[in-house]
């Protein structure tokens, strides 16, 4: 009796110790739902419902001189329908396809050529390393204040140092021939640290392998940093790139403190152009349709680049 009493407590214990183990289970992610709720209705409340409120005041013709238009869906797409007649929004778009192009082009070029300098091990260059994230770490409006009196031909110190070798040159702000100019590069002094900062960890952490095999193969300095370096870096380059693109089209303290998309509609980029709708005309509505296409071109664009460029790397 004894003997034929053993598989029916061992069946038993286990199932004793698989149910108690499914129960911890259980009760674990019943948990991690309970902690995690908290940061979910936070984050929601944050984000998905300012989105949500975007996307629905874009439907309506709000207009604070008129609250009751706030709920009139009568003409849910009028305010799209007016962008695609626009010429003043095309003309938005224009500058800031421009001003996408030429700061984030330069702050991967100055990014990368800055990391390839620091990429030695020195202690000298590791010391001056801190010394370029200075920009990065300004308030933009610091940064834009510092360029307005750069810009300043009265107190400019740059300005002085022209008029003085016989080169003297009017404000690049007011000038519809340098304006943009006058943002790109306050705008590329700023964010290069930052890309320079993703692209110098990425070169560090190069394998040696694929370097190695190159130098072995007799391959230059210039031969290997096109077809080894350059595609390892395509990830990185590929990420910072993302990064200063999206950061870029939300561009505002410069425009601000430095043209007020001046002169004329010179460097009134899209995000501008929907502050002045809101704020200088009360055309919330308008202006809300203006800010949900910057948003869904910016997705499609951030989707289009990363479809094209890819990242996976290939250096046979």
């Amino acid at each position: 009796m004894a003997a034929s009493s053993g598989p029916p407590a061992s069946a038993s214990l286990r199932r004793a110790v698989t149910g108690s183990a499914g129960g911890w289970e259980a009760r674990r992610r019943r948990e991690y739902l309970y902690g995690l709720w908290p940061a979910l209705i936070v984050l929601a409340g944050v984000t998905l419902a300012p989105a949500v409120y975007l996307v629905v005041t874009s439907l309506t013709p709000l207009n604070l001189t008129n609250p009751q238009s706030e709920w009139n869906f009568r003409d849910p797409l009028g305010n799209y329908a007016l962008l695609v007649e626009d010429a003043r929004f095309h003309n938005s778009l224009l500058v800031q396809a421009k001003l996408s192009i030429f700061t984030v082009s330069f702050q991967l070029l100055v990014g990368l050529a800055v990391a390839i300098l620091l990429n030695a091990r020195s202690r000298f260059l590791e010391a001056v390393r801190t010394m370029f994230l200075i920009p990065m770490v300004l308030p933009p409006i610091v940064v834009a204040i510092i360029w307005k009196v750069l810009y300043t031909p009265d107190i400019s110190p740059f300005h002085m140092f022209l008029n003085s070798i016989g080169r003297p040159m009017g404000a690049m702000i007011t000038s519809p021939d340098y304006a943009i100019w006058s943002i790109v590069i306050p705008d590329v002094w700023e964010w290069f640290p930052f890309t320079m900062l993703l692209l110098l960890a990425a070169l560090q952490m190069l394998p040696e392998e694929p370097l190695e095999a190159a130098l072995i193969d007799g391959a230059g300095p210039w031969q290997k940093f096109v077809y080894v370096v350059l595609p390892l870096l395509r990830p990185a380059i590929l990420v910072a790139g993302l990064f200063r693109l999206i950061d870029s089209i939300k561009a505002f303290p410069l425009i601000y403190i430095l043209t007020e998309g001046g002169p004329g509609k010179v460097t009134e980029i899209t995000n501008w152009y929907a502050f002045v709708q809101a704020f200088n005309f009360n055309y919330l509505g308008f202006a809300s349709a203006i800010t949900v296409v910057m948003v869904v071109a910016t997705f499609l664009l951030s989707w289009g680049i990363i479809r094209v460029v890819g990242t996976e790397v290939d250096v046979e």
